[in-house]
């Protein structure tokens, strides 16, 4: 079966109420309980907002420069993900679907390349 990463989006800004919180988590951790009976769990992260982020980059010398802070500001950031493993684009969708449903934000799914490297 192939991989895809199901990514959540989030807005930049105060995060919602902690009971608002709460039923999304709950949400989530019965999808995640739905992917792992379904064979179809492989791996799930929540991130740290962007402030925490580092980027490392080489200039036109080589040299690796390391700076605090995301890449790009944004509106939005990557501020979660899940990684499953299903037959074909459809039914990674489904399971975007449902985070979507769940979660209330943005979703993109993407699959993984075959043996890129």
């Amino acid at each position: 079966m192939k991989q895809y990463l199901i990514s959540v989006y989030q807005p930049d800004g105060d995060p919602p109420p902690p009971e608002a919180l709460e039923t999304v988590f709950r949400d989530i951790q019965a999808i995640h309980a739905e992917l792992r009976a379904a064979g179809a769990w492989v791996f799930a992260a929540a991130l740290h907002e962007p402030s925490t982020a580092t980027v490392l980059r080489t200039d036109e010398r080589g040299e690796v420069l390391v700076t605090d802070g995301p890449f790009a500001e944004g509106k939005e950031f990557l501020g979660g993900f899940t990684i499953v493993a299903a037959p074909d684009l459809d039914a990674a969708l489904e399971w975007g679907r449902k985070f979507a449903r769940a979660i209330g934000l943005p979703i993109e799914v993407r699959p993984f390349q075959d043996d890129p490297w």
